[in-house]
């Protein structure tokens, strides 16, 4: 990505450090200094952060559900984690790409319970 003073400097634009932009609430969208570090970054219409990357090439995504709750993230470093919620908004679920799960994925019957001929079961999932 070329750096926006690289763009200002082409077009003859008087500028100083450092140069912020903001979206119209108030989310800073792009950030550079005079020491070449920058970042910019990308957020839905409610606000949450969607997208964000610097300089020094980290770049991260983000997903939400349609109550604001966070459901993906992953980075450029190989790392990423899924997130479920109940109807309240509870994590109910957590796994990431280090192996480790936290809670019960939905569509899970695990720790339901179900009767069968009078006697009731506690489901595991295996």
């Amino acid at each position: 990505m070329k750096k926006l003073s690289e763009i200002y400097k082409e077009l003859g634009i008087a500028f100083t450090f450092p140069i912020e932009i903001k979206d119209g609430r108030g989310k800073q969208t792009y950030y550079e200094d005079s020491d070449a570090y920058w970042y910019r970054s990308e957020y839905d219409e409610e606000g949450n952060l969607t997208y964000h990357e610097e300089s020094d090439g980290f770049r991260q995504r983000r997903e939400y559900d349609e109550k604001g709750n966070r459901t993906y993230y992953e980075n450029n470093n190989g790392f990423w984690a899924r997130y479920e919620y109940d109807e309240k908004g509870n994590r109910t679920y957590y796994e990431n790409s280090l192996g480790y799960e936290e809670g019960t994925k939905r569509g899970s019957c695990s720790g339901k319970v179900v009767e069968i001929d009078g006697k009731k079961y506690k489901l595991t999932e295996l």
